[in-house]
């Protein structure tokens, strides 16, 4: 633990990386403060299921004491994949062991209330929407919400994803559109309600692809079920056609139309959704983005290397959160504590967005990756 005075560290975010970055910072002895842009913990959905993997997310769960809790919680059976062609012929069935941990799913509104309970009280502050970081470089920074707050950091990290506030302070980059769009379609109380699809997806997902669309199906707590419909289209293309995305039926018409050919049980994932769909353009930084190092600033998760939901988004969130935390309790300098952190993230982030750069087109390959969406994060 460092021996000169505390920095005050602000976390910009309070999403999976803020919050374990908080709880790590935590129990070694560091204060910090979480800004968030929602008004409460409830105020949205929190997305989908997540696979947390031993790898990376499990290790930094286990730095913040809550592996055990997350194995309680987790749901190991979410292990089970199934892969198809578009006639609904199985191509691939993957059941877990038992026993088996690689990677069991975790609905991310759970994950995320984990870590909130295992926080200090009052180390979130809910309706700050960051609007600029100001300050020198060496510090200390001035953060300005939109509510007309005004507070100084020694350190400000920015765990505030793909369209980061944070990331303007070290880095002109922003996302690009991928090509590729998601709309997302729920499906509640399913062995109640819809019972084949229940049945057809299993404890798991079931997925297929045929170049140019994909049909992803996910089992989430609760009795839901989402699926994500994939598909090569420009990231405005509902307006391009005239439509809203409240126009539901309209909406289905159009997809019906694209999967003419493919099975009547997918075809059903498009039509008897509860509720409208919801749009997700799938968007992704530069490979590698890199920035020139700052004493005061520093970014984790998909503010610093925002890459196509293939399963590794919040588990590398996790893991550089944890990675710094340890840095900032290991240094005695706040400084010295980024750069070691940095000279770790940075080189691992830019491996993966190389392996993964053109990975939204892989979410359509005939020969699909084991993925787990994340697309709810963005």
């Amino acid at each position: 633990m460092p021996t000169t005075p505390t920095p005050r560290i602000a976390i910009i975010g309070a999403g999976p990386g803020g919050l374990t970055c908080a709880r790590v910072l935590q129990r070694h002895g560091l204060p910090v403060t979480v800004h968030d842009r929602d008004p409460g913990p409830g105020a949205r959905d929190q997305g989908g299921t997540l696979d947390l993997h031993e790898d990376n997310g499990q290790l930094a769960l286990r730095e913040a004491g809550l592996l055990d809790d997350f194995h309680r919680l987790s749901r190991p059976e979410g292990q089970e994949m199934r892969q198809l062609d578009p006639a609904g012929t199985v191509l691939f069935h993957h059941t877990p062991e038992e026993g088996e941990r690689f990677k069991p799913e975790i609905d991310r509104g759970v994950l995320r209330d984990l870590l909130l309970a295992s926080l200090e009280p009052g180390t979130v502050r809910w309706g700050h929407t960051l609007r600029a970081v100001e300050g020198p470089a060496a510090g200390p920074r001035r953060l300005r919400f939109a509510d007309g707050t005004v507070t100084e950091a020694d350190l400000v990290i920015g765990a505030d994803g793909a369209w980061s506030t944070v990331r303007r302070a070290l880095s002109d980059a922003t996302p690009r559109y991928s090509g590729v769009s998601f709309l997302e379609a729920w499906f509640h109380d399913v062995e109640n309600a819809h019972p084949d699809i229940a049945a057809f997806v299993g404890q798991g997902s079931a997925a297929a692809a045929d170049g140019d669309r994909c049909l992803f199906a996910q089992r989430n707590g609760g009795g839901h079920i989402r699926v994500y419909i994939i598909q090569r289209e420009a990231a405005d293309w509902i307006t391009r056609e005239g439509l809203t995305i409240e126009q539901t039926d309209k909406i289905r018409a159009r997809l019906l139309d694209r999967f003419t050919d493919w099975s009547p049980r997918f075809r059903r994932m498009l039509t008897d959704n509860d509720g409208r769909y919801v749009d997700r353009p799938i968007y992704a930084l530069p490979v590698p983005h890199t920035w020139q190092h700052n004493p005061t600033v520093t970014l984790l998760g998909d503010a610093a290397h925002l890459m196509p939901p293939l399963g590794v988004g919040v588990n590398l969130a996790m893991l550089d959160a944890c990675d710094l935390a340890l840095a900032l309790a290991n240094h005695d300098k706040v400084d010295d504590a980024v750069r070691a952190y940095e000279q770790t993230m940075l080189p691992r982030a830019a491996e993966m967005q190389k392996r993964l750069d053109g990975g939204a087109e892989e979410l359509l390959s005939t020969d699909l990756p084991d993925f787990a969406t994340e697309a709810g994060s963005r």
